[in-house]
């Protein structure tokens, strides 16, 4: 066995060691059944950041998410997955719903921050609470960044590379690919 497919192999292990801890839905508009069985389509780990973006203009945001979904709770941003893609994220033990409706990190994505979850989302993981005035986290002490474990459960149909979250500046989020990279674990939830 080669030492990549060892490291697979034992990510593939631990990550369905921790999503046995907790259970959640799917996103709404998944159809999915959460008891349902899903393939995870791809699994690893990275960086995650926050933002909520109301299309205020305020507290930075840049208005309507790209996938033209409105902002709300399982909406991540990523700088290269097709939008629509379908997942979860898993943080000391809970696990949570995404869907990539926006891109980005943009820059902070060229230091290994390869997903940015809703403010909602990451307050939940976090045992924070959304300010709604602000449109940040309070409660985590001023933490933004956090280290998530990713499963893919589907990709979306639009352009975006099927493969590990690449920087913004790759522009992998303009390749069209369609040989995406898949495991063959089931995952049970």
């Amino acid at each position: 066995m080669t030492a990549r497919m060892r490291s697979i192999a034992l990510l593939a292990a631990s990550t369905l060691g921790a999503l046995t801890i907790g259970s959640t839905t799917a996103h709404a508009d998944t159809g999915s059944d959460a008891g349902a069985a899903q393939k995870a389509m791809l699994m690893g780990s990275t960086t995650a950041s926050y933002f909520w973006d109301d299309s205020s203009g305020r507290a930075g945001d840049t208005g309507l998410p790209a996938a033209g979904k409105p902002m709300q709770k399982g909406l991540a941003a990523s700088p290269s997955w097709p939008l629509m893609t379908e997942g979860y994220v898993v943080y000391k033990g809970k696990k949570l719903p995404f869907f990539v409706g926006d891109r980005g990190p943009g820059d902070p994505s060229s230091r290994g921050v390869m997903l940015d979850l809703d403010a909602k989302t990451f307050a939940e993981l976090t045992g924070g609470t959304f300010n709604p005035d602000t449109l940040g986290v309070d409660g985590v002490g001023g933490e933004g960044h956090i280290k998530i474990q990713y499963v893919v459960t589907k990709w979306g149909d639009g352009i975006g590379r099927k493969s590990h979250p690449a920087a913004f500046d790759t522009r992998a989020w303009a390749e069209k690919d369609t040989t995406p990279v898949t495991t063959t674990v089931s995952v049970k939830h």
